[in-house]
């Protein structure tokens, strides 16, 4: 480790009072020792990590990290915080940070280093040395290893033996686990859960044996020692690989912290599943899988309705950089040649470099192009959900038979759907072993395609056409209140749990209306994104007009939640609605109800399916619909300042608020 840290990269007294403040201080030490380029590119990269999954860790640790092209080196700032600062653990604030700076094209080898430093971070003892410490080179020195730990293994090494020793002397094997951790970056959270299970399992005289499964790669467990274990823990937030491996084992199927936080709960659910012989359903066809992106919340063993939103999500999410390339490019033709650009002449035959109409038809026809794989991708994207790879052949050949069907976004879902069902139920025949290697690249596309093109063009193409066509003509035969009744519910919908299912199945509708857009499925769009923007920009104001019914964290947040909503992401609300979800939810779904119904009688449309303000240009109507939005956060932040104030006035009145106590306080008291 000698190369990742120095002593003019600790910090002993950091005087930052946010996770934010905290990053920027020590990444300017990393400026400063030449390790980043760019300061500002690194903090955004660093927030983007943050923002995925809380980087605290129970202990008084906080590591926020990430790997960036601004980096180029990987490099560790370590900072001692006196008062303690905010990364999201469950106990509280943390005083000891690691700032983790990985570039963007780091190995194996550099994931192997951070597993030391995480692994030591479990050790009680070299904490407690971290907060000790007085000299910054001293300190620099023990966090790369330098200090005289070898007395340490030994003593590891006896207690190990003596554990084995006394399970031979009673005549039993111990209690064998084998484990996987992963989180989506695989710098520190893997390596962490990883140490705390095997921590846990020592002292509980378990052997538990783990397989880290970082982004750069992992080396897979030995077939004996997986054969010889009693059962098995996925501690992960990407989904496991090759979860064949595991069949007929018990199973512990968790999110990576979990492994951080509470091993010793996990071991002994491991034992208890064992004991009452519960064996987890995976099956061979699950040999394909587990390189996708999951999103490591067992869904395959959820319910059937989350397991299909998650499939359909799947699809939307591959769908969207389309929607939003072409979209865009469309939009831009019709700025620069009209809206009769789209009849020009193919620019294959006719393109003057001087003409800006042959540039705008050039636009149009790229944009065109994207357009057309819209459903084709969705299909494909919705089987790959279901099925992995296997499933994608046939996803796309049923996406485009539905466009031929004239089918449209309904009938590519349908496709995906049928795509994945028959290749799973293809996945659970039996095969002799000399045919599984050609199972997946020859034999279920070959077969699965076959099916699902018969019956997407003989069975359920045509009255799915029908459908859609329905669909489409009740859309755009939407106006006056019709219209504004469907703006409600869906501003309503996007604000409710802000990315949660409600939000996602709104936007989803939204941006496959984009796929075959017609004037009504442009408004769709436009009144999602719209009421989407409201919750975050309404918390940015009523914590700038109203700072004192605020916390001193969420004012914070109130900073970033502007750039969060103009952006169109409504996640920034969040932090909010968690804290005071009876107040802020009400007050952000009525605003969005506002705008969502104000954008929709406005007339806006939209092409682009994300971009927020930035997309304002390229927006039918766009004074209005800024209007629109404008109205919505308004009402929003009026709502949430005066339900917040009555709550406040309530203590107050009482003499329960602390006089001695500051705003925050009282605030948080009341909470």
């Amino acid at each position: 480790m000698s190369e990742l840290i120095t002593a003019e990269l600790v910090d002993l007294d950091l005087s930052a009072t946010t996770k934010d403040a905290a990053a920027r201080s020590l990444a300017e030490r990393m400026v400063a020792a030449h390790r980043v380029t760019d300061l500002d590119g690194f903090l955004a990269d660093v927030a983007a990590r943050e923002a995925q999954m809380p980087t605290g860790l129970d202990g008084g640790i906080g590591i926020p990290h990430c790997r960036s092209e601004h980096v180029n080196a990987p490099t560790l700032a370590f900072g001692r915080s006196a008062a303690g600062i905010d990364f999201g653990a469950a106990d509280g604030p943390a005083d000891l940070i690691f700032l983790i700076a990985a570039p963007a094209g780091a190995d194996d080898d550099h994931l192997t280093i951070l597993s030391g430093l995480a692994r030591r971070l479990m050790d009680p003892e070299f904490t407690a040395a971290l907060r000790a410490g007085t000299d910054p080179a001293a300190v620099a020195a023990l966090i790369r290893g330098e200090e005289p730990a070898e007395e340490h293994a030994p003593e590891e090494e006896r207690a190990e033996d003596t554990e084995s020793e006394t399970a031979e002397a009673a005549g039993s094997a111990p209690f064998r686990i084998v484990a996987v951790t992963s989180c989506p970056t695989g710098i520190a959270h893997t390596y962490m859960a990883a140490e705390s299970l095997a921590a846990a399992g020592r002292a509980e005289g378990v052997e538990v044996t783990v397989e880290t499964q970082g982004s750069a790669g992992f080396k897979k467990l030995d077939a004996g020692v997986i054969a010889a274990a009693d059962a098995v823990i996925w501690a992960h937030d990407v989904e496991v690989r090759e979860k064949a491996r595991f069949r007929g084992k018990p199973v512990v199927d968790v999110g990576v912290k979990a492994g951080i936080n509470r091993p010793a709960e996990l071991i002994a659910e491991a034992r208890r599943k064992a004991e009452r012989g519960e064996v987890a359903a995976v099956s061979e066809a699950d040999d394909d899988r587990g390189s996708g992106d999951g999103d490591g919340s067992g869904a395959d063993h959820a319910h059937f309705g989350v397991r299909l939103r998650t499939y359909l999500m799947s699809g939307v999410s591959y769908m969207v950089p389309f929607v939003a390339a072409g979209g865009l490019l469309i939009a831009l033709s019709f700025a620069i040649g009209g809206y009769e650009i789209a009849s020009a002449k193919s620019v294959a035959d006719h393109f003057v470099w001087g003409e800006a109409d042959s540039w705008a038809a050039l636009l149009n026809q790229i944009g065109s192009a994207a357009f057309a794989f819209l459903v084709p991708v969705l299909a494909g994207y919705i089987a790959y959900g279901m099925a992995d790879r296997p499933a994608l052949v046939p996803g796309f050949v049923g996406g485009s038979i539905a466009l031929t069907v004239n089918a449209g976004f309904l009938g590519g879902l349908v496709a995906g759907l049928l795509a994945g069902a028959v290749v799973m139920a293809i996945q659970r025949v039996p095969v002799h072993a000399t045919l599984r290697g050609i199972m997946p690249v020859l034999v279920i596309p070959l077969i699965a395609s076959a099916v699902v093109g018969f019956l997407m063009f003989i069975v359920v193409g045509k009255p799915i056409a029908s459908l859609q066509n329905a669909l489409t003509d009740w859309l755009n035969g939407l106006s006056g209140s019709n219209a504004v009744i469907l703006g409600v519910v869906l501003g309503l919908m996007m604000c409710f749990d802000m990315g949660g299912p409600l939000n996602k199945v709104a936007y989803a509708f939204a941006v496959g209306g984009l796929a075959d857009p017609t004037d009504g499925s442009l408004k769709v769009m436009a009144a999602v994104m719209a009421a989407g923007m409201v919750p975050p920009l309404a918390m940015a104001l009523a914590t700038t007009v109203r700072k004192k019914l605020f916390t001193k964290t969420e004012r914070e947040n109130g900073r970033a939640a502007w750039v969060l909503g103009a952006s169109f992401i409504t996640e920034g609300a969040i932090p909010f609605a968690a804290a005071d979800p009876l107040r802020v939810i009400p007050s952000v779904m009525a605003g969005g109800a506002v705008t969502g119904a104000l954008s929709m009688a406005f007339g806006a449309t939209l092409r682009a399916p994300h971009g927020g303000v930035f997309v304002v240009p390229l927006i039918g109507e766009p004074f209005l619909y800024l209007l629109a939005i404008a109205a919505g956060t308004l009402v929003a932040t009026a709502l949430v300042v005066l339900l917040k104030g009555a709550r406040r006035a309530a203590p107050d009145a009482a003499g329960e608020a602390g006089a001695t106590g500051s705003d925050d306080s009282r605030v948080t008291v009341a909470a």
